[in-house]
């Protein structure tokens, strides 16, 4: 775990947003072909769709919240997946309440 990367992803509000939509994914996105997004994670796709952003914008916020390890990604053919990484949340939180 990588505090300083960590809390550089979550200085921006789109992508803090992204962490709480993903907490409860069947809440905030549509039923998906894929699986069950609590199991695989939520389709690129419905992520840019909720944000109503550009792909390109919403694939970097991606990108730099999997870089944090604050997400895990699956791929499956040309489909992409994103899931909280929920042991780096609480290696983050176990960080903040001994370390800080």
């Amino acid at each position: 775990m990588n505090p300083l990367l960590i809390f550089k992803a979550l200085s921006n509000e789109t992508r803090l947003q992204i962490l709480d939509w993903l907490k409860e994914p069947e809440k905030h996105f549509p039923p998906q072909e894929g699986g069950d997004c609590r199991k695989i994670g939520v389709c690129v796709s419905h992520i840019q769709e909720k944000a109503g952003l550009s792909q390109s914008t919403v694939s970097q916020y991606l990108l730099t919240l999997q870089r944090a390890g604050l997400l895990e990604v699956y791929r499956y053919g040309q489909w992409t997946y994103y899931k909280r990484n929920e042991q780096t949340l609480k290696e983050l939180a176990a960080f903040i309440q001994h370390d800080l």
